[in-house]
């Protein structure tokens, strides 16, 4: 029995259009077609489930990783299975069939889970480093790290903070220019945050990380308190 044409399964199974009788008569005659077409409809269904998202975290590096070895491992060694119980094989004309309804689940999706695994983003790039010491009244343990990335934001993870009724902000400040500084934004409880510099700073002259003690007092200014510092280098 002839099979029904990929492409009009694929609208089909996402019921863009409505089976005519010849192809319902088909469908029903046809457990290979109502089979795949079924297929489809899951794959579908899959895509339009992730509509919503929007904020997913990033991938963890091992998983490129695994995903980069499998693309660069050699194919596997090709076995004879001809004196062996033989599996009924997928129809060849369901491959243009796969493509095209994994096309129309990203156009469903809006591309945001898969899209980021195929479109993996270029490598970060740092332009600037710091590594971030504690001043004299504070634990010698604490520090942290600071990376400037080439997009305009700069990551820093920090730890062993003391305890505070406020919050830390991060500053930068010009080390030539005592009082010259830019506000870059306040660490979460976690310590770890990515924060975006303020467009048109110079990191050549604001090139002094601090994070600083701040209380809860309307104040937008720097409290006096600094707890941790280090400077820039490229």
């Amino acid at each position: 029995m002839q099979h029904l044409d990929p492409d009009r399964l694929v609208l089909l199974a996402l019921s863009e259009e409505l089976e005519d009788d010849t192809e319902a008569d088909h469908l029903r005659q046809c457990a290979d077609c109502r089979h795949e077409m079924q297929g489809l409809r899951d794959v579908a269904d899959l895509g339009s489930q992730t509509a919503e998202l929007r904020d997913l975290p990033p991938p963890p590096e091992h998983l490129w990783r695994a995903i980069e070895h499998e693309i660069t491992a050699p194919p596997a060694p090709v076995v004879d299975l001809t004196r062996h119980r033989v599996r009924r094989s997928r129809p060849r004309w369901l491959t243009p069939a796969l493509a095209a309804t994994a096309a129309a689940v990203l156009a469903v999706a809006g591309t945001v889970g898969f899209g980021r695994v195929f479109d993996r983003a270029p490598a970060e790039q740092v332009t600037a480093r710091a590594t971030l010491a504690p001043l004299q009244t504070v634990s010698p343990d604490a520090g942290g790290a600071v990376q400037v990335l080439s997009d305009g934001q700069l990551r820093i993870g920090v730890h062993n903070l003391p305890l505070t009724s406020g919050f830390q902000e991060v500053w930068l400040l010009d080390p030539d220019t005592p009082g010259k500084m830019v506000a870059v934004g306040n660490l979460p409880a976690s310590g770890d945050a990515v924060l975006s510099v303020p467009p048109g700073t110079d990191l050549n002259r604001y090139r002094l990380v601090d994070v600083s003690d701040e209380p809860h007092d309307g104040d937008a200014t720097h409290s006096g308190k600094s707890l941790l510092r280090g400077t820039l280098t490229k």
